[in-house]
């Protein structure tokens, strides 16, 4: 279980699982409070990457590195160019934060980051990280990715699925 001080809550990566912290949160988790909050009706992650710390990566171990952390529809999109698997490394990361999990609790090719054929970005859930989205109702998703020749940079957005009545 780790600490996020700047939001006030603690992960268990086991499970992906976020708690409270503080009085208001103890009273959650004894049963005390009358109403559990609703699932959040918006999940977003950033991540930031230096782009040689990704090239460094891929000079020492092409292939473990490549087919570890990225999809074959990944790898045939970006080559071997570090600044666009850079960005794609950044939206694997942001779109962890959004699910509240960090990687670890999902693997890195249950992310997926694809081009469609106008060269918009989507993201692709699988494995862990698809039920964790469902679990979380987590329906709609955004991606926004850009690198210069030092950095990539990524945003990833969900929007939970509306209530069904």
């Amino acid at each position: 279980m780790s600490r996020c001080e700047s939001e006030r809550y603690t992960v268990d990566h086991a499970s992906g699982t976020r708690r409270g912290v503080g009085e208001d949160a103890y009273a959650r988790q004894s049963g005390s409070h009358p109403d559990p909050a609703p699932p959040a009706p918006l999940a977003l992650g950033v991540d930031l990457v230096e782009v040689a710390r990704i090239g460094n990566a891929l000079r020492r171990h092409p292939v473990r590195f490549l087919t570890r952390h990225f999809t074959a529809v990944e790898r045939e999109q970006c080559g071997a160019d570090p600044a666009r698997l850079a960005a794609r490394w950044a939206a694997k990361e942001a779109a962890a934060k959004a699910l509240g999990t960090g990687i670890g609790a999902v693997r890195w090719t249950d992310l997926e980051v694809v081009c469609d054929p106008s060269g918009t970005p989507r993201l692709r859930l699988h494995g862990h990280a698809g039920a964790k989205a469902e679990a979380l109702r987590l329906a709609a998703w955004s991606v926004s990715l850009t690198h210069t020749a030092g950095h990539a940079l990524a945003v990833v957005a969900a929007l939970a699925a509306p209530d069904a009545e």
